[in-house]
């Protein structure tokens, strides 16, 4: 039977940011949110992916820089960066141990804002 999908506001999913060990840890990637409660040691305070948790980061996916790209907002990547987060959302649909529990709901980005600006630290890695 497949689960009833849950709505997150941007607001709600930050308490699952792996902070609290009484509550699962959630992530999302392009507005898909998952259960990633299993990778604790990963996703949980003081682990590798925690920057990810509570939030959606799809941006940050594909260029690395998980400082100044823990956003959803996609604009101005290229066809091969969102080909990334593409690659990144069915990483997370086809996981064995994580599950999809439903979606987050972000405010809309007003037309004039400005694009999420290169990230610098994470240039300097690429060859």
């Amino acid at each position: 039977m497949p689960r009833k999908e849950r709505i997150f506001t941007e607001k709600e999913l930050l308490k699952y940011d792996g902070t609290d060990p009484s509550l699962p840890i959630y992530l999302a990637i392009d507005g898909e949110v998952f259960d990633v409660t299993k990778g604790r040691g990963w996703y949980g305070k003081g682990g590798s992916y925690h920057h990810f948790s509570g939030k959606d980061a799809a941006r940050a996916y594909v260029t690395g820089c998980f400082q100044d790209h823990l956003t959803h907002d996609l604009r101005g990547l290229n066809e091969n960066e969102l080909k990334g987060v593409a690659h990144w959302k069915k990483f997370y649909e086809n996981h064995h141990t994580y599950h999809k529990i439903g979606r987050v709901i972000h405010d809309p980005i007003p037309q004039d804002a400005p694009l999420p600006k290169p990230c610098k630290s994470a240039m300097k890695q690429k060859p």
